[in-house]
């Protein structure tokens, strides 16, 4: 008997940029957990990419950079349209606003089954009230077969502001590795951490892009309020913000200015985020606006309490009281009570501690999340052909 020779069907991701993220991390666990014998992909990245390409566990993963200019780039979406037809796409799978106009050259080139995800909110959009980016989207649903909000926010923002049908839309949350991140029974800083060790001293952090709407800017402010208030925390008491960008320097500044920076570690990028999560005893995320946040659910399978903004999905999350607090945006007071809260009731951090990481062993684990995709690209009525 003759064997099936047919190969498993390519799926193109196409995503603005391979870089340090939620939405990249979360692709790149989708890809490395999906069997190989089930879909091949290939990542096309409108801007490039970075060092986070090595993440890929597999070979056959191709990532080819479209070099897209700044603004309305025509001559991308003639680029975009040959590489569809080069590889013979089967699906196309685009995330978030900046790459959802590549669906229209992925109609053109005869790509017959269109996914789009939406994974968190625009900078420029925060609260997804801009009616351009509305629209667009409207304009665009008719070329997409479905839409994959990862929370009900993101989910209530389609179907309400943007009106697409309820029966497009599949909601998938983002899943977390819990054999990378877990909890350590003995606490220890990462080596090159200039920060003094001692266990009972309590270290709090943040991990993502320092700019826009993450807004660390927040969380420093409460911690310089907090030390301010409570003198004897000076010494016990440490801040680790984990990331790059524009307000790295400006959160350097602050803390300079008030004569704190000795008790805060800004290191910039990392790439052993996991060891990092587990010398914290407290993880704050003060965004300004989340999709799905990966570094919550990172810091949960670490068994930290957490601190969010009750933004976009945090709340779904982050159980108030249970797994964690809840905080107003945008509110340095606010962050800086619950951090006292947290400080000043170790049984209350322990408790949060292990009914966070109870609560991604039940609900996020990555293998949810792969079964959740592959159901929908198997629901395109492709398998087997």
């Amino acid at each position: 008997m003759a064997k099936n020779t047919q190969q498993p069907l390519l799926i193109a991701h196409v995503i603005f940029r391979l870089g340090v993220g939620g939405l990249e991390n979360g692709l790149i666990n989708l890809i490395n957990n999906m069997p190989a014998d089930k879909y091949r992909h290939i990542i096309i990245c409108l801007k490039g990419s970075t060092q986070f390409r090595e993440r890929l566990k597999r070979k056959d993963v191709q990532i080819i950079d479209l070099q897209k200019k700044d603004g309305q780039d025509w001559g991308s979406f003639i680029r975009f349209y040959r590489i569809l037809k080069q590889y013979k796409i089967n699906i196309i799978h685009t995330r978030n606003l900046a790459a959802i106009e590549y669906q229209v050259p992925a109609f053109l080139a005869g790509v017959k089954f269109r996914v789009h995800s939406e994974h968190g909110w625009d900078t420029f959009d925060p609260e997804g009230n801009n009616k351009k980016y509305q629209y667009l989207r409207r304009l665009l649903s008719p070329l997409i077969k479905v839409f994959i909000p990862l929370s009900l926010h993101l989910q209530d923002y389609l179907v309400e502001k943007v009106k697409i049908p309820k029966y497009k839309i599949q909601r998938i949350c983002n899943g977390v590795d819990i054999t990378k991140f877990y909890p350590e029974k003995v606490k220890q800083l990462v080596f090159d951490c200039p920060l003094p060790f001692d266990k009972k001293n309590i270290y709090i952090g943040t991990v993502g892009r320092m700019h826009g709407v993450k807004d660390q800017i927040t969380l420093v402010t409460a911690f310089i309020t907090l030390m301010q208030a409570r003198q004897e925390f000076i010494g016990q008491v440490y801040l680790l913000l984990i990331g790059d960008g524009s307000l790295r320097q400006e959160a350097i500044d602050l803390l300079e200015k008030h004569h704190l920076l000795q008790y805060a570690w800004l290191p910039g990028e990392r790439e052993d985020i996991a060891d990092i999560m587990r010398s914290l005893d407290i993880f704050v995320l003060p965004s300004q606006a989340e999709g799905i946040s990966n570094t919550i659910l990172e810091a949960m399978a670490t068994g930290l309490p957490v601190i969010a903004t009750a933004v976009g999905g945090n709340p779904e999350l982050v159980m108030s009281g249970e797994t964690g607090l809840l905080v107003p945006s945008s509110d340095p007071d606010a962050m800086a009570q619950a951090m006292l809260s947290l400080l000043m009731d170790k049984d209350k951090r322990q408790k949060l501690s292990e009914n966070s990481h109870q609560r991604v062993i039940d609900n996020f684990s990555i293998q949810a999340m792969v079964t959740k995709y592959t159901e929908v690209y198997d629901s395109l009525g492709l398998k087997g052909k």
